[in-house]
């Protein structure tokens, strides 16, 4: 048997991102990067793991991010790398709307 626990922390509005935006918010002390594709909210670590580019502040192309620095690519989604040169992927995280809220499970 195995517990799950979900630590659902507040993170931004839904009216702080339009569909295409991105935004970094601070969740938990962890730096994330959250999304926003057709209402739809995904977040993922906002550090890319080859040189520590902020994702939040990449271009998004359809479910991927294009990092601002050197331009590996990360499905928001699941935080998989797309595209080199990063090697490794990303932490993804489950979101959810409470009213108005954009809630994040750290």
């Amino acid at each position: 048997l195995s517990v799950i626990w979900m630590a659902w922390q507040r993170a931004a509005s839904i009216n702080d991102l339009k569909s295409g935006q991105s935004k970094v918010v601070n969740v938990a002390g962890k730096d994330l990067a959250l999304f926003n594709v057709d209402g739809k909210f995904y977040c993922i670590d906002n550090t890319c793991p080859h040189r520590q580019g902020p994702l939040g502040e990449g271009t998004l192309e359809g479910m991927d991010v294009r990092c601002p620095l050197h331009g590996s690519k990360f499905n928001i989604k699941t935080g998989a790398v797309d595209n080199p040169p990063a090697k490794t992927g990303v932490k993804a995280y489950v979101t959810k709307i409470e009213g108005t809220s954009i809630m994040v499970d750290v």
